[in-house]
């Protein structure tokens, strides 16, 4: 047992550091980012070399699964939404002298996202609760020495809720500043 003990510490020793000599390689180590477009907060963490977790929160633009045409309304909900982010063009911007601060790249991502829009009335009845996605999006990040940023993905995804669930596309448009950051990337 005390050798079990042992040996599980060592390898979460090794682990420990494999996952802290990834830092430093790409990705900026962590950016809080104001959000213009949909008014709120974002917060983009390095996870590893060229991963992130980007958690948002604030009001977004949705579909509103409830309606009886999807696509004809949009929705200003409250929200959270967050993304496991791959950027896998660091290394072709970095040859072609391009910047990648503030993660300026190209990546694929899990997303999910949680919409509370309280009650509202959907075909003359009454609806309360929260809904959301799970999905798969790829999209692009740009961000300028000024602060200034930029992202925007599609994808799609699974909504679920107080609805029956389907699938239905996910398009996210970020416009806003940095306002915080830990930089540590190369190849500036």
């Amino acid at each position: 047992m005390n050798l079990l003990r042992h040996l599980t510490l060592v390898l979460l020793g090794f682990f420990a550091c494999q996952i802290n000599a990834q830092f430093g390689k790409n990705c900026e180590l962590r950016q809080v980012k104001v959000n213009l477009l949909n008014p709120g907060l974002e917060y983009e963490m390095a996870l590893g070399t060229n991963t992130t977790l980007d958690v948002k929160a604030g009001l977004q633009f949705a579909l509103d699964p409830l309606q009886p045409d999807v696509y004809k309304e949009l929705a200003f909900l409250p929200a959270i939404a967050g993304q496991y982010r791959y950027y896998y063009n660091f290394g072709s911007r970095q040859r072609n002298r391009r910047q990648i601060y503030g993660n300026s790249a190209n990546y694929v991502a899990p997303a999910a996202a949680v919409f509370f829009p309280g009650t509202r009335t959907v075909e003359n009845r009454e609806v309360k609760g929260a809904f959301g996605y799970v999905g798969a999006v790829t999209g692009l990040q740009r961000s300028y020495n000024s602060g200034f940023n930029f992202s925007v993905d599609v994808g799609a995804a699974y909504y679920t809720g107080q609805v029956d669930g389907g699938v239905y596309p996910v398009a996210n448009l970020s416009i806003g500043w940095i306002i915080s950051e830990k930089r540590w990337c190369v190849g500036r």
